[in-house]
């Protein structure tokens, strides 16, 4: 039989590493945190609905007209 530096580096360091592993379970439970997507959901909801006022109630919210500023007269 022939000896091997690495067999026997191998068969040291092992006992060694068997402290540095560890699992254990947290002590707090693991929250996941959504709000982005609620946020924007609401927020295009709030846009549909000022949207549908607006098109609803055209007096109480007059557009203005676009703007001219910057453009040459004739454009």
């Amino acid at each position: 039989m022939r000896f091997s530096w690495q067999g026997a580096a191998i068969a040291v360091m092992l006992p060694a590493l068997g402290g540095c592993i560890s699992l254990k379970t947290p002590d707090k439970p693991i929250e996941i945190n959504l709000n982005v997507d609620i946020k924007q959901e609401v927020l295009v909801r709030l846009q549909r609905d000022v949207d549908a006022l607006i098109k609803s109630n055209p007096e109480a919210f007059p557009q203005a007209a676009p703007s001219t500023l910057g453009k040459k007269p004739g454009q």
